[in-house]
């Protein structure tokens, strides 16, 4: 059956990030770029009065996303079998008036190309610049204009308790918006490589992965990229790649066409209050080394499991999520100091570091029973 859209939101929805910062006007054939404007400037983060602006301003900026690929499941029923095509349907947004627009990686999977529909219902193609499965972001390029509106990631991470709203293109047709608030920040689900996301209570609808979240004042503070629902449908906890990701993901991908990390070789855990007192230190903070990987860089710094990283490059380290973080920024090949705690005993062991491998553990659209 030729022509098969993958399209449906199971138990985890895939969604993806955006890199908006505010809202704007429509911009047409010869008429100069738009940076969206700003709608509210109040440190408060404004409200629900704000959205009716808001989203008139932005939906501009915001595309639909579709890519096409061989369906892996199809039966090979030989000559006279037709080749079984998935659509893949997902949303972004414009970060620059040339073109440049984010969406999510497992939107654009497997593909060197995409085609987009803009808010006024014109239809471009796109390249796929490059894609960090990691992260779940891509990066795609629409030639021959630059007068497209476009929006700005935020300088500041969000605060729980900020509204935020949500936008998309799904299914290419047409721009909607949700609302609500940041529920929570540095989440850990357990899915891809996904540590460090935003939750978000606004309902996500299908198709909107890969749209921005944009906070009262028009910045985009994360780009939606999955739901956790007790219905396979829209509404859910949703989850977004913090903005601070995607700024360090997108030059990149462009210089590039991939991401590469800084990696250590261990897996580490969050120093509890129970593990600190255990250890006679109530105000411990950092990660736990559960396990070194066989010859992998840490090993051969002389990193053991039990020891606890304090900090790395000089910089303090408050839990797992940090270290991986910041070991992930720098660069595979260069030197870093950590500041182990062994024994009771704190000394300093300089590793050298690897690269991190290109593909999660898991992937980002893994569906997940009773998330918690």
């Amino acid at each position: 059956m030729a022509g098969t859209v993958a399209f449906a939101i199971p138990v985890i929805a895939d969604i993806a990030e955006a890199t908006a910062n505010s809202p704007g006007q429509a911009s047409f054939v010869g008429r100069p770029a738009t940076l969206i404007e700003r709608v509210a400037d109040t440190e408060a983060g404004g409200g629900p009065g704000d959205f009716a602006d808001l989203a008139e301003k932005v939906q501009p900026a915001v595309i639909g996303v579709r890519s096409k690929g061989a369906d892996p499941d199809a039966p090979d029923r030989g000559k006279a079998a037709k080749t079984l095509e998935l659509i893949s349907a997902g949303s972004g947004f414009f970060i620059s008036p040339d073109g440049y627009a984010v969406t999510s990686s497992h939107v654009v999977e497997g593909n060197d190309t995409a085609e987009i529909r803009t808010s006024d219902d014109k239809a471009y193609s796109a390249r796929v610049i490059g894609r960090d499965s990691w992260s779940d972001i891509a990066l795609i390029k629409v030639d021959g204009r630059t007068d497209f509106s476009y929006v700005k990631l935020a300088d500041q991470p969000p605060r729980v308790g900020d509204w935020v709203l949500t936008a998309g293109n799904p299914l290419a047709v047409g721009g909607t918006v949700t609302a609500g608030i940041i529920s929570a920040r540095e989440r850990d689900i357990e899915v891809g490589s996904g540590k460090d996301f935003i939750q978000i209570d606004a309902a996500i609808n299908s198709g909107d992965a890969g749209g921005p979240s944009f906070n009262a004042r028009g910045d985009v503070v994360g780009v939606n990229s999955m739901i956790f629902s007790p219905a396979q449908g829209s509404v859910g906890v949703a989850f977004a790649v913090p903005a601070d990701t995607v700024k360090a993901v997108i030059p990149q991908l462009k210089e590039k066409g991939a991401v590469t990390r800084g990696w250590i070789g261990t897996k580490v855990q969050p120093v509890t209050p129970e593990l600190a007192d255990g250890l006679g230190l109530s105000n411990l903070r950092g990660a736990i080394v559960a396990m070194v990987q066989d010859n992998g860089p840490a090993a051969k710094a002389g990193l053991r499991s039990g020891d606890v990283i304090t900090s790395v490059g000089g910089q303090s380290v408050k839990n797992a999520n940090e270290l991986t973080r910041k070991v992930g920024a720098m660069a595979p090949g260069s030197s870093t100091q950590l500041t182990v705690l062994r024994q009771g005993k704190e000394s300093s062991l300089s590793v050298t570091l690897g690269q991190q491998p290109n593909e999660p553990n898991a992937p980002a659209a893994k569906p997940r029973e009773n998330p918690r």
